[in-house]
């Protein structure tokens, strides 16, 4: 069975809609099968109630915006709760980069667990995301500048779900509940730095799937090609050898007249403007989310899948039923991902929808972290040699010691990407 992980770094393209006659497909963040805006109000009920909390813009500064406020929604469930006067315990979710519904409703460890446990669930938005949009929920104001985006960060949120959480068992008259967090991806990221940052407000966290350690000097920054490579090569070396002999051919297919439109046919593409680099992307996103979510059973969570799709994946390479050439081949392991139910009569590459409110995350990991990825032409394994070598983004007080901009205030805040 293939190796499946859920790494938050490739949320950088743009989004995508998938609930649409004629679906529109992008190379980005794909959408849930599961949109909240589908849901009936009779299964929201079920699942959650839907509260706001008035949450502090600034914690760690004294300026004049900093005393401003936002409307931070969270949703909470007491079904299961045994209550304070038991001192049940609380669980609570780590909001990520997104609708905090779309993953209160494919978190269903949470839901599972806290009968046993007598738990109260709580699910808290990050700020920036979702509904959760600070500046009076004008987006067009809290994405404007620096000055405002720069209150997007991780220490941010986790000051908003410390001040959130010690007033919510304050109201409930559960001081004395025992909290646990979670989150996965980014949100695992996020419990597992809050138990450090505040352990006087949680007794645990459990982080499913997250890169707590993929940074620079730490971790491998070509691990997830490796992972999502052997994922790929272990159902089939045919498999392996057809996906990377691939890129190439889609370059000397673009370049050559007519080639575009040849490709455009034969991938399904709506008529829209191409390129080898969309292409590319399309593909890649398809390879990459299918790894990250290779589960045993069927799934939709972001996007419906057959059990062990990678393994379908490579069937389709090594058993076409869309044709012999490569091109054929590839859309049928396209159409795998993008395309299960067989709704779809051609791919959107230009959609640019935001379903799930993400648009905050264009921002946040290039400006927050120094982690890396690294691209090599020896060491991507199935996917594409690229001349980016190595990118990242920072924050830095005072600026790295292999900074490329030579010798900078110990105040400069520095944003860097370097390329060869």
């Amino acid at each position: 069975m293939a190796t499946s992980f859920a790494f938050l770094w490739f949320s950088f393209f743009t989004l995508l809609s998938s609930t649409v006659s004629i679906a529109k497909i992008t190379p980005g963040f794909p959408s849930s099968i599961i949109r909240p805006e589908k849901l009936s109000h009779t299964t929201k009920n079920q699942l959650y109630k839907q509260k706001y909390f008035t949450q502090i813009l600034d914690h760690f500064n004294f300026n004049p915006q900093s005393y401003q406020t936002f409307q931070q929604r969270y949703l909470i469930n007491d079904t299961f709760w045994g209550g304070a006067h038991k001192n049940a315990p609380i669980f609570v979710y780590m909001g990520n980069e997104g609708d905090v519904e779309w993953f209160t409703q494919n978190t269903g460890f949470m839901f599972e667990t806290a009968p046993h446990f007598k738990a109260l669930l709580i699910f808290i938005e990050h700020r920036f995301y979702g509904k959760s949009i600070p500046f009076g929920g004008n987006k067009d104001v809290a994405y404007s500048n620096s000055s405002t985006h720069g209150y997007l960060s991780s220490t941010q949120a986790l000051a908003d779900y410390a001040t959130l959480i010690i007033d919510l068992k304050k109201n409930l008259s559960a001081t004395d509940s025992p909290v646990v967090v979670f989150g996965g991806s980014y949100g695992g990221m996020l419990a597992a730095w809050f138990r450090l940052k505040y352990p006087h407000i949680t007794i645990g966290a459990l982080a499913s799937s997250s890169p707590i350690l993929h940074f620079e000097n730490i971790t491998s920054p070509y691990i997830f090609y490796s992972i999502i490579t052997k994922d790929f090569r272990s159902e089939s070396e045919n498999c392996y050898k057809v996906i990377k002999g691939s890129w190439q051919q889609i370059e000397d297919k673009a370049k050559q007249p007519g080639g575009l439109e040849t490709l455009r046919k034969s991938f399904r593409i709506c008529k829209n403007y191409i390129s080898a680099s969309s292409i590319e992307n399309w593909l890649y996103t398809a390879y990459t989310y299918t790894a990250m979510t290779d589960y045993p059973t069927p799934s939709n969570f972001l996007s419906p899948l057959p059990a062990y799709p990678v393994k379908q994946m490579c069937k389709a390479i090594d058993n076409p039923t869309t044709g012999n050439d490569t091109f054929a081949k590839l859309y049928g392991v396209a159409n795998i991902y993008y395309n299960y139910s067989g709704s779809a009569t051609c791919f959107d590459l230009d959609d640019d929808s935001d379903p799930h409110g993400l648009e905050g995350w264009n921002w946040q990991p290039i400006s927050a972290w120094a982690g890396c990825l690294r691209r090599s032409r020896s060491r991507l394994g199935v996917f594409e040699p690229l001349i980016l070598a190595w990118g990242g983004g920072a924050v830095v007080f005072p600026f790295s010691a292999r900074g490329d901009f030579g010798s900078v205030s110990n105040t400069f805040l520095t944003l860097f990407a370097v390329f060869v």
